[in-house]
């Protein structure tokens, strides 16, 4: 199989695992299971799967500098985003938090800059400045009655995960090469779980689905976030990002927005929205033509 193919296969159906995701965690929260519980049993349960399959891996040379770099990337871009993504699904409706997760490969654009002063031609500002115009009117528009707690608080947050995806995409791109996902995903996972385990023992741990009888559809939810997209989806990720440009790899987010408004208007999580719509369609045209011309790079 074509390089290019195997990489934008695994993302492809890293991003469907990423959309349904969302539609999980939005039953899951806070009803079932509080955010910062459920992240710490996603990133336990990641750390422990990713160090036994480690233990059957070829074995890999990693330098201190590395293994440092990777925990701290783990404690930052993991935990932050994981973090910033539950209580984002708290407060605000799946869709729109599928609308601003959409925009990674806007902010890849931008960290990227930033952090490594790659320059951002005109036709990337043209997309960029339509993005956020997409965003902001998402921000501003007032979701239907009865499918949002917080709208506001839970969008802001929702940009701020998809920002430190973004950071986490661009700095663990330069791992890609030389070491096999397994490696970094120990390492990262690691050093996320105890950051985790550390937060919820000062605010506590509070899971009503583990509480008194069984609740087999909370469990069997909670199931599928567990084995897909925190074990499967991490696994894939790297593929794509080691065949991809990191914006190409972001782009894909757009599987994921499809997939989570498409389930949560199915299911009646979110009502149809055309302000929202139109944020939605504004943001697809903005990740387009940023992306357009990384595509030619590949």
């Amino acid at each position: 199989m074509n390089n290019k193919v195997k990489g934008s296969a695994a993302l492809f159906v890293a991003r469907v695992f990423s959309g349904l995701n969302v539609n999980a965690m939005g039953y899951l929260l806070p009803v079932w299971i509080a955010p910062i519980g459920c992240v710490t049993v996603r990133l336990v349960f990641g750390a422990i799967v990713f160090w036994v399959v480690s233990i059957f891996s070829k074995p890999e040379t990693i330098t201190w500098n590395d293994r440092l770099k990777l925990l701290a990337l783990g404690a930052f871009g993991i935990f932050g985003y994981m973090s910033l993504y539950a209580l984002s699904i708290s407060y605000t409706t799946p869709v729109n938090f599928a609308i601003f997760n959409a925009m990674q490969p806007l902010w890849v654009v931008v960290v990227s800059a930033l952090l490594y002063h790659e320059s951002i031609e005109g036709r990337k500002l043209t997309g960029l400045a339509i993005g956020f115009a997409g965003a902001l009117l998402c921000i501003l528009s007032e979701p239907a009655a009865g499918t949002a707690s917080d709208a506001r608080l839970g969008n802001i947050l929702a940009i701020l995960s998809s920002i430190i995806y973004s950071v986490y995409l661009v700095l663990s791109a330069r791992f890609v090469g030389h070491l096999a996902s397994v490696a970094i995903l120990r390492y990262t996972f690691t050093a996320a779980a105890v950051v985790a385990l550390i937060v919820s023992s000062f605010i506590g741990f509070d899971a009503p689905l583990f509480e008194d009888e069984a609740h087999y559809r909370p469990l069997l939810v909670l199931l599928y976030v567990l084995v897909f997209p925190t074990v499967l989806t991490y696994f894939l990720i790297p593929i794509g990002m080691k065949y991809l440009d990191s914006a190409v790899v972001a782009l894909y987010g757009y599987v994921t927005l499809i997939v989570a408004t498409g389930v949560s208007l199915l299911l009646g999580m979110d009502k149809f929205d055309p302000m929202v719509i139109f944020s939605l369609l504004l943001i697809g045209v903005s990740i387009y033509w940023v992306g357009v011309s990384d595509k030619k790079k590949v």
